[in-house]
């Protein structure tokens, strides 16, 4: 498999993950930004989304809809790319 077949393969199955994570409204604001973006993420993009992926769904919906403080481990402009993106939906 050449590296491009490999980044392909990845961003395959972070979409996959995105739409399938437990809570629906998650799933929603995940899957959604994965579908519109994945394609033109590089690896580090990739490496980004996959890391706010692995936080807890109840956590990550708490944060996108500004009920709690974010951890001082979030990558805080991305999470905010996610956001930005999920309230351009809302206001179509």
């Amino acid at each position: 498999m050449t590296a491009g077949e490999n980044v392909a393969l990845r961003r395959k199955k972070l979409r996959y993950r995105a739409w399938r994570r437990g809570i629906r409204e998650i799933d929603l604001i995940l899957g959604l930004f994965a579908d519109a973006h994945t394609e033109s993420m590089d690896e580090a993009g990739l490496d980004r989304l996959e890391a706010l992926m692995s936080e807890e769904d109840p956590s990550l919906l708490t944060w996108v809809m500004g009920q709690a403080s974010l951890p001082d481990h979030i990558d805080l402009d991305f999470l905010a790319e996610v956001i930005a993106d999920h309230h351009a939906r809302l206001a179509k």
